[in-house]
């Protein structure tokens, strides 16, 4: 047999040898491969995931921009609150922890099941970022968990910035409030680009839901190492930690400096009449509101808080509706005051040749075969228009509209910016309904008819207005014809006081208002407070050296039957409501304020009054300003 191999067996090992080569060289491609995927083209990312397993992210949540009034007085600012929190990844037990957690935080049902849920959805690297448990705890439930730190794992309690509302619900609506942010909205936000986190909060309504993006600042981000169980652990974190990443300062957001004075503001307040309504105060040169309530109102320290959905339910179920924003969401027939619009348009169009025109009043007008009430039984007597407005006389523009028609009043009504939204800048505002003859052939069975002109020359019918509307058109009267966007807000400034931007007034549109219609309306205002006969004659302040104009008005809720129900024999939501509208000083005024109280009965003797007491108020907190300001000069 022959030692020497043959030429096949050489053949056959050359080739396994080859094979086996490049299956070697194949492996250690793909090692390297793998290699620099893992330490160069995501060496960042793995990085991350493993400093994810001793780095926590704490949130340094950015203070929120303060809201002061037009003389620097703090209205909102922020208290701390202690809020429970739990990071699933720091706790071995998590459901057991909640369980606890629930007992001593007294947890309704539904709060339980809500962080259950949102911390059975976290997934990934998410388990690492904190889940919120409970909001603005007590100090008894603080030591609590306090003194049990080393047993609940995963859990934390933070100190954060809670909105403050100083005066509670004094301009509740104005301001707004303020709640935690859905999981719809968060994913909204981020889609948007928007740095929300679960359990941020964010304004709801009024000025806080308009200058959100303004108020809220940006939050920091700290980056602390944790032991196996989320606590954190002293060790020199500069080689764990880059520099760059392990913190980032908050910026605060803007503060809103308003136009409103809540010297005059709580004035205001306590001197509301009834249970609903709403008063406005504005300065007629500007357009900026001095006072603005709204009734009934509710405190945005609780919506802001923590409140349960029986308390949210009781709300929503109040029949007099404290989240409905009468000012601006809620419209009236606005009665004898609307009769400014009547008088101008008879004016303008010639209906009456001058002021001293006007027709006999025997307690009403008869067109057809109905006769149209006016308010005093026994009638005026002969009344032109200077008595129309002081005696609000009902018959006076039966008489007018009946000659003149619908359409003139409808048009002088949106030259003073009734029938649309003011641009007030607060969400859902109405515009009212101002009809017309078109209006009426859309909106009604029969179309239109002669009689619907004498209802709405009084303000009745279909004619409704909100109380903004109500005082910015009396605004305009008093500033010659200048009809102002109303606006809350005069600048933004930065934490340091600066400057941010600036609100000037805004000028919606001048009106044509020569001083031969215009002076006859405004003396025959005057003569309402300051004449005998005027139906505010008797409520003006005894001690006031000021001169005012103003309009009562008495709008009916339900139509007047055979027989005259008296005010406190009617059932509430059957009363009319009360309304008067006031400037003054006549020759130069600085203030307008309409009071409008819903179901209050009569403008002269339910309304009239608490306008008097702002107008007064005002002046007094004037003459206390300048009285100052002459202290502070003197050498």
């Amino acid at each position: 047999m022959s030692l020497v191999p043959n030429q096949g067996d050489g053949r056959d090992f050359r080739s396994r040898y080859t094979w086996l080569l490049v299956i070697g060289l194949g492996t250690l491609a793909v090692l390297t491969g793998r290699l620099y995927q893992i330490q160069m083209a995501r060496g960042e990312h793995y990085a991350r995931l493993s400093r994810s397993n001793f780095v926590k992210r704490l949130d340094v949540p950015a203070d929120r921009g303060m809201i002061l009034d037009s003389r620097g007085a703090l209205v909102v600012d922020a208290r701390p609150s202690y809020n429970v929190e739990i990071t699933p990844a720091f706790s071995s037990d998590v459901e057991g922890v909640l369980e606890r957690l629930s007992v001593v935080l007294e947890m309704k049902d539904e709060e339980l099941v809500r962080v259950r849920e949102r911390v059975r959805s976290t997934r990934g690297l998410a388990r690492f970022q904190p889940v919120p448990v409970m909001r603005d705890i007590d100090r008894a439930a603080l030591d609590w968990i306090e003194s049990r730190r080393f047993e609940l794992d995963g859990v934390d309690v933070r100190v954060r910035p809670q909105r403050h509302y100083r005066y509670g619900s004094y301009l509740a609506h104005v301001l707004g409030f303020m709640n935690e942010i859905g999981s719809k909205e968060l994913a909204s936000a981020h889609a948007s680009g928007l740095d929300y986190r679960l359990g941020d909060m964010i304004g709801r309504s009024g000025l806080e839901q308009r200058f959100e993006s303004r108020l809220r600042g940006r939050d920091g981000v700290e980056q602390v190492v944790v032991d196996a169980r989320g606590r954190s652990v002293e060790l020199d974190s500069h080689e764990l930690i880059p520099a760059d990443e392990r913190r980032r300062e908050s910026v605060p957001g803007y503060n809103l400096i308003l136009s409103i004075d809540m010297r005059l503001q709580k004035i205001a307040e306590e001197a509301f009449p009834g249970l609903a309504g709403s008063i406005v105060a504005v300065d007629p040169r500007t357009g900026y509101l001095l006072a603005a309530v709204s009734r009934p109102a509710f405190d945005p320290n609780k919506l802001s808080g923590r409140i349960s959905a029986a308390e949210l339910r009781d709300l929503a179920g109040d029949p007099l509706q404290p989240m409905l924003h009468r000012t601006i969401q809620q419209h009236y027939p606005p009665g004898s005051t609307f009769k400014i619009v009547t008088a101008l348009a008879a004016m303008d169009t010639k209906t009456v040749s001058g002021p001293g025109q006007g027709t006999s009043c025997h307690g009403g007008y008869r067109l057809g075969r109905r006769r149209w009430r006016c308010w005093r039984d026994a009638g005026h007597g002969f009344v032109a228009l200077h008595q129309s407005l002081r005696n609000s006389c009902d018959t006076y523009y039966y008489w007018v509209a009946d000659r003149m028609g619908i359409d003139p009043i409808a048009e002088w009504a949106r030259r003073l910016g009734f029938g649309r939204v003011t641009g007030i800048g607060l969400s859902q505002e109405i515009p009212g309904i101002v009809p017309d003859v078109d209006w009426y052939r859309a909106n009604h069975p029969d179309g239109y008819q002669r009689g619907f002109a004498l209802n709405a020359a009084i303000g009745q019918g279909d004619v409704t207005a909100t109380p903004i509307q109500l005082v910015m058109a009396y605004a305009a009267l008093a500033n010659g014809g200048t009809l102002f966007r109303p606006q809350l807000v005069k600048r933004l400034e930065d934490v340091h006081g600066n400057l941010v931007e600036e609100y000037p007034p805004e000028i919606k549109e001048r009106i044509e208002l020569p001083d031969e219609m215009l002076r006859p309306v405004v003396d025959a205002l005057q003569a309402v407070v300051h004449e005998p006969g005027g139906t505010a004659f008797y409520r003006r302040p005894r001690g006031l050296d000021v001169k005012i104009a103003g309009k009562t008005g008495t709008s009916q809720v339900v139509r007047i039957g055979a027989v005259r129900v008296a005010h406190e024999d009617r059932e509430y939501h059957h009363r009319n409501h009360a309304m008067f509208v006031a400037f003054a000083p006549v020759d130069d005024p600085e203030i307008v304020v309409g009071v409008v109280h819903e179901h209050g009965g009569s403008g002269g003797r339910d309304a009239a009054p608490a306008a008097m007491t702002i107008l007064q108020g005002y002046f007094e907190l004037l003459e206390q300003s300048e009285e100052h300001a002459a202290v502070s000069d003197a050498p």
